[in-house]
């Protein structure tokens, strides 16, 4: 009688542990991938996204009515990849940029593409999978995003010429897609990383925000990285930002603003410690997460204008 109690004990645990690994995938990582309607802009609720509310719609509005030209390529995975290339001067280098968690190509990076045309440099932005125009439901904190960025760099260089300089461009989760995907073999185009507000590692970026909702990490973690595993099939702490820059041979630019209470700046400042490429890291004053360009636009291209020089 009591081995049938150990049974029935040992299968609830179990179904426990599973349901309990589902709900923590399903939060941080499924992707329903709506997409947005044309004449749609869908914003974050974040306080300090409103103060550049104005700025930010009208730099959506002003990229929607730019030219552009749309391409896809297949993951290596099978899924549909989509990015809309934005031409400044024929034949300067190209920025492919990368957007943040749960966010969009077109809602994350049209300030960059004003940003780069000010630079000189025509834009390629990418919607990672399950977001934007792209195909998935799952979002994997870089991991599986890393080999999506190394596609789409060898695609921008066979479509636009060996002699076309590239910069992988990433914002927030963004930052470590390109970041991750830096110590890969990449074409000779590449010439370099651009590095805004990104995590060293998705393990220390998902504890914080567990701690940050007032729930225990220690406990809670392990789960989110079993959903992973189970339901997501990828491993999180597969590799990180932090070990891929120590194996970079490409130079890399970070940019932090200091009141960053999302990522915090210190993330960027570890990654930069541990960087032996060529390096420069830009701390920007008074900016919190994802705006630092639209709080000192001044000293972020100059910044990137002197190290890319």
């Amino acid at each position: 009688m009591w081995y049938n109690y150990l049974i029935i004990i040992a299968i609830v645990i179990l179904v426990l542990i599973l349901v309990t690994s589902f709900i923590c995938y399903r939060l941080p990582f499924y992707s329903k991938n709506k997409k947005t309607q044309r004449d749609e802009i869908v914003l974050p609720d974040e306080t300090f996204y409103q103060l550049y509310k104005e700025q930010i719609i009208q730099d959506i509005t002003d990229v929607r009515n730019l030219k552009s030209k749309e391409y896809s390529i297949k993951s290596f995975d099978g899924l549909t990849l989509r990015g809309k290339y934005y031409e400044c001067i024929k034949g300067a280098p190209i920025e492919i940029m990368f957007h943040g968690y749960r966010g969009s190509g077109e809602r994350d990076l049209s300030t960059g593409v004003k940003r780069a045309f000010k630079c000189n440099r025509n834009a390629f932005v990418i919607d990672q999978r399950g977001s934007g125009n792209s195909e998935g439901h799952t979002i994997t904190f870089g991991i599986k995003e890393r080999f999506d960025c190394q596609s789409w760099a060898y695609f921008v260089a066979k479509e636009f010429g060996p002699d076309v300089k590239i910069i992988l461009t990433g914002i927030s989760m963004g930052a470590a897609t390109v970041l991750l995907a830096s110590s890969m073999d990449l074409p000779e185009n590449v010439i370099g990383v651009l590095a805004d507000c990104g995590y060293n590692k998705a393990s220390d970026i998902i504890k914080k925000v567990i701690k940050d909702m007032k729930l225990p990490a220690n406990i809670f973690y392990p789960f989110v990285k079993l959903g992973a595993r189970l339901y997501g099939h990828f491993n999180l702490e597969e590799t990180s930002p932090y070990e891929s820059v120590q194996h970079s041979k490409l130079p890399i630019i970070f940019i932090h603003g200091d009141k960053d209470d999302y990522v915090p700046c210190h993330m960027s400042e570890k990654m930069y410690n541990a960087c032996t490429s060529k390096k420069r890291i830009v701390t920007i004053k008074n900016a919190e997460h994802g705006v630092s360009y639209l709080v000192d636009p001044d000293t972020y291209i100059k910044e990137l204008n002197d190290f890319f020089k």
